[in-house]
């Protein structure tokens, strides 16, 4: 494979990164959060239990909505930077929501600055920081205040 091909590749292996963990909280799927981001650290909190517990802790679900935030997290304009066996990528995100109380509309909108390594296995997340910039009515989202 070229070297053009393989940072392709590579560089498309980091962005499903970025969409799973998009589809992942919006499944209400914490643990599987906690696996994704477990082998780095999400925000200073390291380890999969700690932070699939930080999600369960942190963001409601609805059970009659099958347990999930109600929620679409929308990662975009992913620019990802290769260096050999590490990477970085720097993103936006806009959490939008829709319940009984809350009208469909955005809640959270920010940028995401994650870091990746790979190994055998693949490409994994190293770090992930979550730079909230604009907030909404996230009184439904949240069991805490912005």
């Amino acid at each position: 494979m070229s070297a053009a091909l393989a940072a392709a590749a590579d560089k498309l292996a980091i962005t499903e990164l970025l969409y799973r963990y998009a589809e992942l909280i919006d499944a209400g799927d914490f643990e599987g959060v906690g696996d994704l981001l477990g082998r780095g650290n999400f925000m200073g909190v390291a380890g999969a239990d700690a932070i699939a517990a930080l999600f369960a802790k942190s963001t409601r679900r609805f059970p009659d909505a099958g347990n999930t935030p109600r929620t679409r997290h929308l990662v975009l304009n992913p620019i990802v930077e290769l260096d050999g066996v590490t990477a970085r990528a720097r993103s936006t995100f806009c959490v939008v929501q829709q319940t009984d109380t809350v009208a469909l509309q955005p809640i959270v909108v920010g940028r995401y600055a994650d870091s990746f390594a790979c190994d055998d296995n693949g490409w994994y997340f190293t770090e992930r920081i979550a730079d909230v910039q604009m907030i909404g009515d996230v009184s439904d989202h949240l069991y805490f205040s912005l």
